[in-house]
Parts: structure tokens; C-alpha cells; sequence
């Protein structure tokens, strides 16, 4: 157990960031676990005894992180269809072939929206100076960029930054690396850069889809949402269906993280209240489209597309 909560405490100092690395690393650590406690569990009421625990544990490091959750679930419930072979004394062996199969699903999504998302840029000879702006770091977002310009297709990215943790730095490397010309803004130039730029095409990540179709990404994303919607700039959603959280159907609410207000003020004025919200929604009304594995559509058909993939996480 010290090691499991020395590798949660991981997740929940920020040190793995990322939803997507979040799931893989806490999916991860469950195997981890599960090998630890090989001696001490002798039937199928001691494993999921203890790898329900370890679930808790990894649940609690994050508040904003259903890709995580969908990812666990997924190897206990699937154990939980198979207690015979478990009782044969295969649940290793079990547990690494569903984190696999959990692994697997993530990069064929990644895969499917890279290809879709492509698509939304067009082609060399239908557009000179394309402009594409994206907020914060989307391994997803990426994917799409680097698909695009490996078909040769002509565009330029406007990234902002992303405080307090200027995640969007971190994009600005991989997409320069893919050979893509990037532009880097402060978050507050937010407005200014979608009409100085002409942009022609916003694309941001999520974090969360709820059952409505509202999606939760980094702070910041709403207020890019609404200049879109201010200046008629299309504006998407890339994400796998694995970011729904299937509780939100059943009346519970998303959380929105609250983060260390020393990651914006260390050392603070005496008294200074400082929030520092991770997170904000932004309403399906906002969002021309959502790209996922399933194809392009509107945000609120996510639990539609989430039950006909993923029947293992929907029951």
C-alpha cells in the first residue's frame, strides 16, 4: 500500500500530467499493485477487496479525470465477468491483458481522430494561410496537427500558453518538431490573436464530457468558446469517447479541480485570497462539433457513441 500511495501522491502533485498519461499511469499502478498483493490474496472476495481499495485511492488524486475512472473500471469489471479464471489463479495475467486492452483502445482513438480531425484543415491548394488556434495541451489536438501536415497540408498554429502551468508550451515543442509553424500567445490575448490572426479553425482538447454534451477542459477554454462564437469561427472538440463520465447521466455532477493557489502566487501577500480553478465548462451550444473515434458530431451524442463502443464501461 506505501507504494501505491507514493505513486497516487504522482497524479495528485501534478507531477504526471495529462489525461491521458493520468489513465496510463493509474492503470499502471493498479497492475503494480495487484503484483504486490499476489501473497496476501487467496480468493476473489481478497483481490477485489484490495483492488477496489487501490481504485479508491487512485479516484481520489483527481476530481476532473473520467478517463482515469473509465480506465479502472474497465480492468474490475472485467475481472469481475471472469471470477472462474481468477479462481484458477490468472488475475496477473488477466489484469495485464485488460490495462492492455485499455492502452490499445486509447491509441486507436487517438488514430481514428487524427484521421477524422484532418480533415476539418483543407487542402494546400484551397487555402495559402490556413490558421488553426488551439489552448493548452491536447495529445489529441497534436495528433490532428501532425496528421495534417504530413498530408501536406499548409496551416499555421496559434497556441497560447496556458498559466499558471503553461502547459502550452508543451505543444509548441511537439508541433515545431512536427515541422509546424506555431505562434505562441498569452492566454489574455486570447480575443485579440483570433482577429489579428484571421483564424479559420479553433481546436481544443477536454478533460471531461458529461451526459449533456457540455465539456470540461483547461480554464480558459470557455472564453475562447464565446470569442469563437462572437466571430463566427468554428470551433471543435477533440477527444476520445473515453473522457465521458457515465455517472453524469445518473445526476452527478463533474467536479472542477481546485488547484495549489502557489502555483500562480508562492509567496503571496498575508490575507490574499487566490483561486485556482483547473478547469471550466463549456456549453454543447458552443461547440460546432466533437471529433472522436466514432466520427464527427454534436457533443451530446457522446453517451450514445460511449454505449455502442464501450458496452463494458456503460453497464
Amino acid at each position: 500500500m506505501e507504494e501505491l500511495n507514493k505513486n497516487a501522491k504522482k497524479i495528485k502533485s501534478l507531477e504526471i500530467q495529462g489525461a491521458t498519461n493520468v489513465a496510463l499511469s493509474a492503470i499502471q499502478f493498479l497492475s503494480d499493485y495487484a503484483h504486490q498483493m499476489e501473497k496476501e490474496c487467496q480468493c476473489p472476495d481478497d483481490w477485489f477487496g484490495k483492488l477496489n481499495e487501490a481504485r479508491d485511492i487512485l479516484f481520489k488524486t483527481r476530481e476532473t479525470e473520467p478517463t482515469m475512472r473509465n480506465g479502472l473500471n474497465y480492468i474490475i469489471k472485467k475481472l469481475e465477468k471472469n471470477i472462474d479464471l481468477i479462481e484458477c489463479g490468472k488475475i496477473l495475467e488477466l489484469i495485464l491483458k485488460y490495462k492492455e486492452e485499455y492502452q490499445n483502445m486509447i491509441d486507436k482513438a487517438r488514430k481514428k481522430i487524427a484521421e477524422f480531425g484532418a480533415r476539418r484543415i483543407p487542402e494546400t491548394a484551397m487555402a495559402n494561410e490556413f490558421i488553426v488556434m488551439t489552448h493548452c495541451h491536447s495529445s489529441f489536438v497534436d495528433a490532428i496537427l501532425i496528421e495534417a501536415i504530413k498530408q501536406g497540408k499548409n496551416f499555421k498554429v496559434i497556441s497560447t500558453e496556458t498559466r499558471p502551468l503553461f502547459q502550452g508550451r508543451k505543444s509548441v515543442k511537439i508541433l515545431q518538431n512536427a515541422g509546424i509553424d506555431v505562434i505562441h500567445v498569452v492566454d489574455s490575448a486570447m480575443r485579440w490573436a483570433v482577429n489579428y490572426f484571421e483564424v479559420d479553425l479553433i481546436l481544443i482538447g477536454a478533460d471531461s464530457i458529461t451526459s449533456e454534451g457540455t465539456v470540461l477542459n483547461k480554464i480558459g477554454s470557455r472564453l475562447l468558446a464565446l470569442v469563437a462564437h462572437e466571430e463566427h469561427v468554428p470551433f471543435y472538440v477533440a477527444s476520445p469517447l473515453l473522457k465521458y463520465n457515465p455517472q453524469t447521466s445518473f445526476g452527478i455532477l463533474e467536479k472542477i479541480e481546485m488547484r495549489d493557489p502557489h502555483e500562480i502566487w508562492e509567496k503571496s501577500p498575508a490575507n490574499v485570497r487566490i483561486m485556482n480553478p483547473a478547469f471550466e465548462t463549456v456549453s454543447r451550444r458552443y461547440i460546432d462539433g466533437l471529433i472522436s473515434e466514432a466520427g464527427i458530431f454534436a457533443s451530446s451524442h457522446v453517451p450514445t457513441y460511449f454505449r455502442k463502443l464501450y458496452p463494458d464501461l456503460a453497464e
